[in-house]
């Protein structure tokens, strides 16, 4: 069985150099030590090669805790980066894009079918997507904003700059119409796990609830115990 097959969103980790105050893999190590499933390195800041070693680095951190076989590593947007640590012999498990990124289609067929392809869009455009569009190359959608969000200041921003968020009960109408699995984050906190496992999707992503904590290890495992204990 490939990281595609089993691959497990409902304990996602999205962490890159301007999230956190110590180094990448140090978060990723115990994000992944305290239950954390599923990894992506996002930056619009780093280089490429600043790219490539961090995930050099959290591969190793995974491998070291010995589950490279079953938590996922993805980089945000960047085909090139994972195809690149992929040559210099990096465990990189796939991508995940946006709408306006790589299309699916491109990133799958670099990737190969045993890499895993994740998509994200605002909410409601989501929900009128999944209706007609094919979704086999697509293994997950991310989903959100739950709340306002410093970590990605364009999230879920309308043209005129508004801040558009979503609620409960429309992350409940998309897994009711979605046929692939569904993450959700966007300023997921510890309180809203509750809610958010009443709607039926199959996890949540946090960046700064993690990478900003002043205690990682303890955010990473009250988030886990939370989401486990509410199922």
């Amino acid at each position: 069985m490939n990281i595609r097959e089993r691959l497990d969103i409902s304990a996602y980790l999205v962490i890159g150099p301007e999230n956190s105050a110590r180094p990448v893999e140090e978060i990723v190590s115990v994000a992944v030590d305290e239950g954390f499933t599923c990894v992506q390195i996002r930056s619009k800041v780093a280089s490429a090669r600043e790219m490539i070693s961090i995930l050099e680095k959290s591969a190793a951190a995974i491998h070291a805790l010995g589950k490279s076989d079953s938590v996922a590593l993805l980089v945000d947007d960047r085909l090139d980066v994972v195809l690149a640590a992929r040559e210099a012999g990096i465990k990189v498990d796939g991508v995940h894009v946006g709408q306006s990124d790589i299309p699916v289609e491109v990133c799958r067929k670099f990737l190969g079918e045993d890499s895993i392809v994740g998509l994200s869009a605002r909410t409601g455009d989501l929900i009128d997507y999944v209706k007609s569009a094919d979704v086999s190359q697509i293994d997950y959608f991310g989903a959100g904003p739950l709340h306002e969000t410093k970590t990605k200041l364009d999230a879920g921003k309308t043209a005129d700059g508004r801040f558009i968020t979503h609620s409960f009960e429309e992350f409940s109408e998309l897994v009711k119409v979605s046929p692939i699995p569904v993450v959700v984050g966007g300023g997921v906190k510890l309180k809203d796990i509750p809610a958010l496992v009443a709607t039926k999707v199959q996890g949540f992503f946090v960046v700064s609830a993690v990478a900003g904590a002043d205690n990682p290890r303890l955010a990473a495992r009250e988030l886990v115990a939370a989401w486990k204990n509410n199922h």
